[in-house]
């Protein structure tokens, strides 16, 4: 491979091309963002705050420009590509406001000395490997945290949203970041590799399937650098006994179709008690009919395509062999003769484990609906899974949902009663293959960052 290229997946039509930066390049590419960050990380707080800031005004300037981009590069809606770049501006809102304060020196008293203190040290330059489901939020999630804690930025993003990456490497130093401090390399999986052996490469994060997180974290571990990773789910949305049936349909289809049905915490298994089991298959069936394929660039449209046909055909795989285990197609499940990456809205039922429908991730907008004896089965099969990133409980006892939450469900998000991706002040973030570490909420701002103690003794 000598070049990226993106393609819209709506028409199959090349929108651009990109040529692979040669292994010189990659080096050069690499020092110059530890040459930024050398000086950035002597910038105070409230400096890195000012121009994290601008870039919520560049984003929100550019907005209509970048949306429009991101729709053509991955046929996400264009109505979610312009939500996704308001979440964006909020990330870096919060972050200018709270970063100081969650960056600021500690003071503690030191048993055998006059005090101490913990300062929160920049380490360097922090490698990002990042997908193409949401080409803005996923390299906004890692770099604003890392560039409010003082380090240097180099992303590697998917080569579906190439020109997505570059236009916000534009809006950062459009907003006044230094140049190379936010860095973005065009390479392949080899060259990678070397980027994560550089020594000046301080630590690795990454958004993506738990199998490219197992080799990007023994690549890193070989090297002793520090990872965060993002990785895939099969994300259990419980409809209890004592669940609103009406708001568990209709928030149930929101939660599988949004983004076109890729995004990690989209609701995946719909685990629902026998007491509701037949009216909410009849309903959600009925309702996930309903969702026409249509242009992603139309406001009403529900469901654009996938990002890549690939992508599809793989989802598609995953169903057929889910049915020839046992499962079955209630709506949906076909390819439609159409040109690009189109799937439709499908719903299986009698999913079972040792089926893709079950064990898996289904990266796109098929529904697995699974009957629970009761709560209590229904939690168990939610567990049941080597995912744990978010879930979901559909109940009219917010108190008794709450509770179940944080002590029976194993995964590191949950919403009650709704469907939300992320929260700018909450923490992202999984468990199990799902990965390790958080972002969000102040925790990503100390993921990457040097927690040292300075004490002063006693004459």
């Amino acid at each position: 491979m000598t070049e990226l290229k993106t393609v819209n997946p709506a028409t199959g039509e090349t929108l651009n091309t990109y040529p692979l930066m040669s292994d010189s390049e990659v080096a050069e590419a690499v020092k110059q963002c530890h040459e930024a960050y050398l000086d950035w990380r002597l910038t105070s707080h409230e400096e890195r705050a000012k121009i994290i800031n601008k870039v919520a005004d560049v984003l929100r300037d550019r907005k209509d420009e970048f949306a429009e981009l991101m729709t053509k590069e991955t046929g996400k809606l264009l109505s979610g590509s312009k939500q996704e770049i308001d979440l964006c501006a909020g990330i870096c809102e919060y972050t200018a406001k709270n970063g100081p304060s969650e960056l600021a020196d500690e003071t503690r008293d030191h048993p055998n000395g006059e005090r101490a203190t913990v300062t929160y040290s920049p380490i360097g330059v922090v490698y990002g490997i990042q997908p193409w489901n949401f080409p803005c939020y996923q390299a906004i999630r890692y770099s604003i945290a890392n560039l409010m804690a003082g380090n240097g930025i180099l992303l590697k993003h998917a080569e579906a949203c190439t020109g997505s990456g570059l236009m916000l490497r534009d809006v950062f130093e459009a907003a006044g970041l230094p140049k190379h401090l936010f860095t973005v390399l065009l390479i392949d999986h080899d060259q990678s590799d070397d980027v994560i052996e550089n020594d000046l490469v301080r630590g690795v994060t990454l958004t993506g399937s738990d199998k490219a997180g197992k080799i990007v974290a023994k690549k890193a571990g070989e090297m002793l650098k520090k990872t965060v990773l993002e990785l895939g789910s099969n994300d259990a949305f419980l409809v209890l006994e004592d669940a609103d049936l009406d708001l568990a349909v209709k928030t149930s289809v929101t939660a599988r179709i949004f983004n076109n049905g890729q995004t990690c915490v989209n609701g995946k298994r719909f685990i629902v008690t026998e007491k509701n089991y037949d009216a909410f298959v009849e309903k959600y069936t009925k309702a996930m009919k309903d969702i026409h394929l249509g242009d992603p660039m139309v406001k009403d449209t529900q469901l654009g395509p996938m990002s890549r046909s690939e992508l599809r055909d793989d989802l598609h795989e995953q169903v057929k062999e889910s049915v020839e285990k046992g499962a079955k197609i209630l709506c949906g499940g076909e390819i439609p003769d159409m040109q690009g990456a189109w799937y439709p809205a499908t719903v299986l039922v009698d999913v079972q484990p040792g089926q893709p429908a079950y064990d898996d991730e289904l990266f796109g907008p098929v529904a697995s609906v699974i009957k629970a004896k009761d709560d209590e089965d229904a939690m168990r099969i939610a567990n049941d899974s080597r995912y744990g990133l978010g879930g979901g409980i559909f109940s009219t006892n917010v108190e008794r949902a709450e509770k179940l939450a944080k002590t029976y469900f194993d995964t590191g998000m949950v919403v009650i009663n709704g469907y939300d991706i992320a929260a700018p002040n909450l923490p992202f973030g999984g468990v199990k293959n799902s990965g390790f570490g958080r972002e969000h909420g102040g925790f990503g701002m100390k993921e990457f960052v040097n927690a040292k103690a300075v004490s002063v003794l006693a004459a």
